[in-house]
């Protein structure tokens, strides 16, 4: 009984609220470190320009900050910086408005520490600040929209325009588009084909522009321009010249674990659909979302990376189907029933798992081996 009324007295609301401030403050702060280090992976991917050879995918953010450069006299990185940490700071505080009046489960916080979820950015650091924080940040806008009944037609609009400004910035959009309009039929439960054109047509324009007119990332040129806007890179994105494919098979015994963390990630996502009670039809919905994304598991070497953009899709999206509370800090209390016990497990293992973004697919190196065993890394990383 003392363990139970124990239990009950866990605020599981005030338990998300800190799981995404460190999340997020984890995530800016080590964003600030790649741009202050000059990272050729983080910093160099935002730095991808058309000034090198012309148009290209991923180019029109380099293009952009050249241009603020060339107008403030400011350092591009900082310039980089300031972008991240407005589009990571709207995408966290839009997270805190879609679930402050959502009864939040042990489940759910399950979702939320699960390895390939926020728990993913604290096991693979060197990921902090990607792009797709932008298309994180239009989906938290929908969602949110969606729940408060504030969606309007030119709200929608903006959203689908973001998409296709967003395609010029990262091709992944491409393969993540699905959620938006899964998010649009679930609340509206109905097909509205029309509606979800426009979504489709937003990305696939820009698609097909980049396959018969886009350039090559570095044409040649791009080291020399960056550092004679004084950034010098030695390593990342501008020096990528593999064939991903034969990566893949080279690197096999380290890529089939990721079927290991993705049956996982699977039973996991359906024992949640299970206990929250959700249609069947939401369950085929995922499955042809995961489907669509499928391309990127065969052309890019990033497993765990596309794993970790599923998830994040969903922890956004699943709110919308909690019970809307009154007050911010109501919680479904903990209980010791089969559910609550099952979910605790679930934690469990996934801080004890890591996925990596690429390369290993399933180590025992999860949060708590980089917490209580290695946990200088983390401030080797920084200096």
């Amino acid at each position: 009984m003392k363990l139970e009324k124990a239990l009950e007295k866990i605020n599981l609301k005030a338990l998300a609220y800190i799981i995404t401030l460190a999340t997020a403050l984890y995530t800016l702060v080590f964003t600030w470190f790649h741009n202050a280090k000059f990272d050729g992976y983080i910093l160099g991917d935002w730095l991808i320009n058309y000034q090198d050879g012309g148009f290209k995918r991923r180019g029109l953010s380099g293009s952009f900050f050249f241009l603020i450069q060339d107008i403030t006299g400011l350092k591009l990185n900082f310039i980089v910086f300031g972008f991240q940490f407005v589009i990571i700071f709207l995408f966290f505080f839009n997270y805190f408005k879609i679930i402050k009046h959502k009864k939040i489960d042990l489940p759910y916080i399950s979702l939320m520490l699960s390895s390939v979820g926020f728990v993913g950015l604290f096991n693979t650091v060197d990921y902090a600040g990607k792009k797709e924080f932008i298309v994180f940040l239009l989906f938290s806008f929908l969602v949110y929209f969606l729940i408060n009944n504030r969606l309007t037609r030119p709200k929608e609009w903006l959203i689908t325009l973001g998409l296709f400004v967003t395609m010029f910035l990262h091709e992944v959009t491409l393969f993540f588009v699905p959620y938006f309009v899964m998010a649009l039929y679930l609340k509206e439960g109905k097909f509205e084909y029309r509606r979800y054109f426009k979504f489709f047509v937003a990305v696939f324009v820009p698609a097909i522009l980049i396959v018969v007119f886009g350039g090559n990332i570095n044409e040649g040129q791009s080291l020399v321009i960056l550092k004679e806007r004084d950034v010098v890179m030695t390593r990342g994105i501008f020096f990528w010249d593999i064939n991903e494919r034969d990566y893949i098979k080279n690197a096999f015994d380290d890529y089939r674990w990721y079927f290991l963390s993705f049956a996982i990630s699977v039973f996991h996502i359906l024992f949640y659909l299970k206990v929250e009670n959700f249609k069947k039809i939401l369950s085929y919905l995922l499955l042809g979302t995961f489907l669509f994304s499928l391309p990127l598991f065969v052309l890019a070497i990033d497993w765990g990376r596309w794993m970790y953009i599923h998830m994040m899709f969903l922890i956004i999206l699943f709110p919308m189907f909690q019970k809307t509370t009154k007050s911010i800090w109501e919680y479904t209390p903990i209980q010791l029933n089969k559910t609550h016990i099952i979910s605790v497990l679930i934690i469990l293992i996934s801080l004890i798992y890591r996925v990596e973004m690429s390369g290993k697919g399933f180590t025992c190196e999860g949060l708590f081996y980089r917490l209580f065993f290695v946990p200088l890394e983390l401030i080797h990383k920084m200096i």
